[in-house]
């Protein structure tokens, strides 16, 4: 229960002193340090009135009268303020006001409000254009929000229109300090948040962006992947249980079709096509972008497709947890000696940059391989491996015009 003291005044208007004499007189409501001013439709003499005992001096009979249409307006809202003490976990003077005049038609203009609309929308959408998991990731966004609120101002939820830039860099502070959150981390749970700020300003529930002067911090993407020389190593060491050679298998076939695991662990003939070029692609919708994906199949996978076409199941490799697979990928990495901690998404980033980018495939046709929803998301991550590339490829350049002299 809120235990803030809400104060109620009737003041006249003598600016509005009508032709008869008569004064408007207003209700004042004060909470929170904040007011609310409306009109109560009794209009009396000034003469007549004591400010001090907020009533009319006189006792005839329309003094009376207004005497009790205050006490009756007073009871109403002290009703109304016990409502939402008792119900609401959050209330200012304007929801005091609405509750008092029966308007329920009642703005959203909290933040936690607006991350449930918003994640209820979206939960509606969850297999048909968004994934589980990005809804799991807002949930979690929304979790963290709660928390922050709780421990930095101690309430439930907190108003719109109190957000400023600084609450979005003590949220920052707070991830890293409080939930030892990394800043790449940090930047996703922030930009989700931004995602609500935007359906607020869009929806009128927010005048201004408290975000317009935000920046995010910058992070260092340090891109974790098998060199041509460890990816050849890998190919050729065999593993003596089976388990764990299969994992090989299906790591190794990833790093030439950059498959994430839904698509590696759902792969079926289905999505075998025979391309224009007569070449076998892999074509199948990727689920966390629900885009299209054509990916041709190089000699190395078309090998372990084979090595595994005897299969009973419908999948054309082995079926195991990604859980699993991280696991048994981290057993792989001790028996070759590799320093590199191995999980499946290193195979996709060999894919991209061993396989692709470092046999000159420009960024585009990259984006396109890896299913991107956007070419900027490839470009920001992968920029360091093309410049690179490209600095190999100006030490060819000066080398042959100096042989040329």
């Amino acid at each position: 229960m809120n235990n803030s003291k809400l104060y109620i005044l009737f003041v006249l208007d003598i600016l509005k002193t009508n032709k008869k004499g008569l004064s408007p007189i207003r209700c004042r409501l004060t909470y929170q340090q904040k007011r609310k001013v409306f009109s109560i439709s009794l209009n009396v003499n000034p003469k007549k009135w004591n400010s001090k005992l907020q009533k009319m001096k006189s006792t005839d009979k329309d003094c009376n009268y207004v005497n009790n249409q205050l006490s009756l307006i007073k009871s109403k809202i002290n009703q109304a303020f016990l409502y939402l003490q008792m119900n609401e976990k959050q209330f200012d003077v304007e929801d005091i006001y609405i509750q008092y005049s029966g308007d329920h038609t009642r703005k959203i203009k909290y933040l936690l409000e607006v991350f449930d609309i918003h994640n209820q929308r979206f939960l509606k959408l969850v297999g048909k254009e968004y994934s589980m998991s990005t809804y799991i990731k807002l949930k979690e966004a929304r979790k963290h929000t709660y928390e922050f609120i709780k421990f930095k101002f101690n309430k439930n939820d907190i108003l719109l229109e109190s957000i400023k830039l600084n609450f979005i860099d003590d949220f920052d502070f707070y991830l890293k300090t409080e939930k030892n959150h990394k800043q790449i981390t940090i930047n996703k749970t922030i930009q989700r948040l931004k995602k609500i700020i935007k359906l607020a300003l869009g929806e009128g529930y927010l005048s201004r962006d408290p975000f317009i002067l935000y920046h995010p911090k910058r992070v260092e993407k340090k891109i974790v992947y098998l060199t041509k020389e460890e990816l050849t190593e890998l190919e050729n060491h065999k593993f003596i249980q089976k388990r764990i050679q299969q994992v090989a298998d299906m790591f190794i076939f990833c790093c030439y079709t950059g498959l994430a695991y839904n698509e590696m662990a759902s792969l079926e003939s289905s999505h075998i096509h025979k391309g224009f070029d007569g070449n076998d692609w892999i074509k199948m919708t990727r689920k966390k972008t629900k885009r299209e994906i054509s990916i041709p199949l190089l000699a190395k996978s078309k090998e372990i497709l084979a090595k595994y076409q005897e299969s009973e199941n419908l999948k054309l490799l082995p079926i195991i947890s990604n859980q699993k697979f991280n696991s048994y990928l981290k057993e792989i990495s001790d028996v070759i000696g590799f320093e590199k901690n191995l999980t499946h998404h290193v195979a996709r980033k060999t894919f991209a940059t061993t396989i692709l980018l470092y046999n000159d495939i420009p960024m585009e046709i990259v984006s396109e391989l890896l299913g991107h929803s956007k070419i900027s998301t490839t470009q920001e991550s992968y920029a360091k491996v093309v410049q690179s590339k490209v600095s190999e490829h100006i030490k060819e350049l000066n080398t042959k015009l100096t042989s040329e002299k």
